[in-house]
């Protein structure tokens, strides 16, 4: 059985080390760098299953390395490691393709739990009951595989973390689905700040779906969210 490829990008060489060695302990092949400019097109040569992307980073940063993946491939996951803190610099990353982030200083366990969650959730969605790739949504097209958003000629491109969110809500559509159940899917937990997150993304997904009056995203206080679309 082959091993799972990560792309490990990271500038602190004794973190690195520590790193690079604890997870091919664990029977993964490590591919590491220690600068940004040159990670996409190891990403396109190594085709890795998932990245691992230190934020900031010399030549070119997490947030810019990640867009460049997105456009190669759309799904892979990514975890941004990051000591900042702010609210706004963690949004930049889940609206550039990031899946998941763990913060310095962090433990190995707590790293091979993301890991594992997010291969787990990969398997999920690339299985056989994959969705089409356009998915109609009232009066929308959404196109599963370009994270597109079109209604008449405006199209609309999604982050990732959107695209999982609408396309989580469209599978149950007229159906209530439990906010617990969204966070623990597309977050790996409910704690409080993913909590947060989420109250943010369903705001932009009702921007978005705005210009068709049918189409509601009603939060059911204490449950979840019903999706009503014609």
């Amino acid at each position: 059985m082959s091993k799972t490829r990560v792309l490990y990008v990271e500038d602190e060489p004794f973190l690195g080390r520590i790193v690079k060695e604890s997870l091919e302990s664990r029977d993964f092949e490590v591919i590491m760098l220690d600068e940004g400019g040159a990670a996409v097109d190891v990403f396109r040569k190594e085709k890795p299953h998932i990245c691992i992307l230190d934020v900031m980073l010399p030549q070119r940063d997490g947030y810019s390395i990640a867009q460049g993946i997105r456009e190669v491939n759309p799904t892979v996951p990514i975890i941004f490691v990051t000591a900042k803190t702010q609210t706004q610099d963690l949004l930049k990353g889940f609206d550039v393709g990031g899946n998941d982030y763990i913060r310095k200083p962090f433990s190995m366990e707590e790293l091979i739990v993301r890991i594992n969650n997010l291969l787990s959730l990969t398997k999920i969605t690339t299985s056989e009951s994959t969705p089409p790739d356009v998915v109609r949504i009232g009066k929308y097209e959404y196109n599963t595989l370009r994270y597109e958003l079109k209604i008449g000629e405006r199209v609309k491109k999604l982050s990732h973390r959107e695209a999982s969110l609408l396309l989580m809500l469209a599978e149950n559509k007229n159906g209530t689905t439990a906010r617990k159940e969204i966070l623990l899917k597309l977050w790996g937990d409910d704690s409080f700040f993913n909590s947060r997150n989420l109250d943010v993304y369903i705001t932009k997904l009702r921007d978005y779906l705005k210009e068709d009056a049918s189409i509601e995203i009603i939060t059911i206080k204490g449950v979840g969210y019903h999706f009503a679309a014609g």
